[in-house]
């Protein structure tokens, strides 16, 4: 199947349909997908990081679990598939998709579907719209940067804390002096390290297009995150995609902080679900790079707990529950509300291989 998940593209298979060796699954996929090309014209991701994407499902063998998820990032123009990280926007479309695929059972007007992302160790419970014994697409849930409404998908995120790196906070640190910048390295579903944009010369507020334009911004930008990746205990990063680089200012159209989001060579677009839940995690620990740009929503219905991260394509609200314990910073309840659509069901011809 291809789903939409969030604000990003993706092929959804069940493992059982794919080679079981990893080296000649990552061989297919490729050629599914039609990479190596910068236009994937012989496959059909869609020539770029955020349509360039496969979630592999199985049932689960864990207690208290229903599917394992596998995200898997297809490179558009290398001939690389990496698995070091999940995808919070196509894990909205799992629970849709163990649903069609018979793996979980619709158990109501709302089927909570229990998700382990193998990527991580870390569960999820998508509570998925089924009002009629089957997925419900249609709703009227908008999220930014998706132009249509559709049926809405609360994600509830378990013990996502140090999901890549080691804990919450790698160094121990709030913030740690990175490439001669205050950077707060923080990994509540995503590795991320926040940087002022100003710091680095740039508003906050310019879109990736111009952001992508400026060669010496994205040549220090990536030696932050390079510097970071060691710091955070990832090791060398050169070739991986973690850690993101998220460049924080004051808001402009009323959330709580502006992000622009480095993912990590591209801008995004908006804002990955798991990044979204990292960089609000930080803006609500005191004396962190994104809390010292913080400010109140203007919306007086947003409720307290609710973090707004405006993006180039609009704003993504983020749910965090964060303490100060005498063991450091506890996390409590991290959640997102999300959309997915079912795009198309059917069989897909990859090229042979060469």
């Amino acid at each position: 199947m291809v789903m939409r998940g969030g604000t990003s593209k993706g092929a959804y298979f069940l493992a059982a349909d794919l080679p079981a060796d990893p080296a000649e699954r990552d061989r297919l996929l490729l050629r599914v997908m039609g990479s190596p090309d910068p236009r994937q014209i012989d496959g059909i991701g869609g020539a770029h990081p955020l349509t360039s994407k496969v979630a592999v499902v199985r049932p689960s063998d864990e207690d208290g679990v229903d599917v394992d998820y596998l995200f898997l990032q297809v490179q558009v123009d290398a001939p690389v598939v990496n698995a070091e990280q999940p995808c919070g926007n196509i894990l909205a479309g799992v629970g849709p998709f163990a649903i069609e695929r018979g793996l979980v059972a619709p158990s109501g007007p709302t089927t909570p579907v229990r998700i382990r992302m193998v990527n991580t160790g870390a569960l999820a419970v998508a509570h998925v719209s089924t009002p009629d014994g089957a997925v419900e697409y249609d709703g009227n849930t908008l999220i930014d940067g998706v132009p249509f409404p559709a049926a809405r998908i609360v994600i509830d995120l378990v013990d996502t804390a140090g999901s890549v790196a080691p804990r919450l906070l790698p160094t121990g640190n709030i913030v740690d002096t990175v490439d001669g910048h205050a950077v707060t390295l923080i990994d509540n579903g995503m590795p991320v390290a926040i940087v002022d944009a100003a710091a680095l010369g740039v508003g906050g507020h310019e879109t990736p297009a111009e952001l992508e334009a400026m060669p010496e911004l994205r040549r220090r930008v990536e030696s932050l995150r390079l510097a970071a990746g060691h710091r955070m205990g990832l090791g060398d990063v050169t070739a991986t995609t973690v850690p993101k680089v998220c460049l924080v200012a004051p808001p402009a159209a009323g959330g709580s902080l502006a992000t622009r989001m480095f993912i990590p060579h591209r801008v995004h677009a908006a804002i990955g679900v798991l990044a979204a839940i990292t960089v609000g995690t930080a803006a609500a620990i005191p004396g962190s790079v994104a809390a010292a740009r913080l400010h109140k929503v203007a919306d007086p219905t947003v409720p307290a707990d609710v973090v707004r991260l405006e993006h180039p394509s609009g704003w993504f609200d983020a749910v965090v529950d964060v303490a100060a314990t005498p063991d450091g910073i506890s996390v409590g309840r991290s959640a997102i509300v999300s959309t997915a659509r079912l795009l198309l069901a059917g069989t897909v011809y990859p090229r042979s291989e060469a």
